[in-house]
């Protein structure tokens, strides 16, 4: 059997369906069915069931994703292995972080890195989804929670603080310019989807406001913010974010913040063009802590 064949049931068993999983290795939509249908003709048996909802493993399907998972790894083993004697200062080093994360620390520290090493490449992957250090999808990643698994080395590097902010345009059609003494009534409040504890500073103020209006409920940051710029309503947004844009702060208690963590495999994580691309995001976040934190409203370049 082709092993892209199988890499490719990997990726239909893990996505849950032909396009999120041809995203996912880089080719077309075409090339996974018949990587698909060809890998089901040589098995001589269904591997998955087609549903509305999307593919699922049949039993004989589950079987052989757990073999195939088990050629993957010792695949990736063999590879990190390789990767971690590589003393050369020069090649690709991916660096995932969620979507809309801290563009102002994040490029002059990118513009560094090519200053100083102009051998190393950085390939920046903004996506909310959590890309897989073991299985070299990234080499680092900077998230915004304390890293789990046992082969992840994680380094607390920041910290990131919020506030409630609003327009002018907000503010001029609404009363005082806080929420609290009246549980948010008479205002709108720009709130996530998700209501199961991953924004805790949006469950704050969905608490600090139950008498609010909720104007929009959105996951994206970039969304949020864009909603109380249009005057939408009311947000939590981190401070760093709302430099220079005319939001105004509105008084409120203080809101949880969220740690910066820097993410590395135990294999990799002291390969030397890894190790120089790490320090430097390091010392970009220490630098910009202030910043972070509210109290610097001046870039960190």
């Amino acid at each position: 059997m082709d092993w892209e064949d199988l890499r490719s049931l990997l990726a239909i068993a893990r996505e849950g369906t032909l396009s999120a999983a041809a995203r996912r290795l880089g080719v077309q939509q075409s090339t996974m069915g018949r990587r698909l249908a060809a890998l089901e003709v040589a098995a001589g048996v269904r591997l998955f069931e087609r549903t509305p909802r999307g593919l699922h493993l049949t039993a004989d399907g589950a079987a052989a994703r757990n073999e195939v998972q088990r050629m993957e790894d010792a695949a990736l083993a063999a590879e990190r292995a390789v990767s971690g004697r590589d003393v050369r200062l020069e090649g690709l080093v991916r660096l995932t972080t969620v979507s809309d994360f801290l563009p102002s620390v994040l490029m002059p520290a990118l513009a560094d890195i090519a200053k100083r090493y102009p051998g190393i490449l950085v390939e920046l992957i903004a996506d909310d989804r959590t890309f897989s250090l073991a299985a070299r999808e990234a080499d680092i990643a900077v998230r915004l929670a304390r890293p789990r698994g046992q082969s992840l080395r994680g380094r607390r590097i920041g910290e990131l603080s919020f506030g409630l902010y609003a327009s002018l345009e907000y503010l001029a059609a609404h009363d005082a310019p806080t929420l609290s003494g009246h549980q948010g009534e008479g205002h709108r409040i720009i709130l996530s989807r998700d209501e199961t504890g991953v924004y805790a500073e949006i469950d704050a103020l969905a608490a600090m406001a139950p008498k609010a209006a909720v104007a929009l409920r959105t996951d994206g940051r970039a969304n949020q913010f864009a909603a109380a710029q249009a005057g939408l309503g009311i947000a939590v947004l981190a401070h760093h974010v709302v430099v220079g844009s005319g939001l105004i702060q509105l008084e409120a208690p203080p809101f949880p913040t969220r740690e910066i963590w820097l993410v590395r495999h135990k294999d990799t994580r002291h390969v030397p063009r890894i190790s120089a691309v790490a320090e430097v995001l390091v010392a970009k976040m220490h630098s910009a802590a202030r910043f972070l934190a509210g109290r610097d409203h001046a870039s960190c370049s």
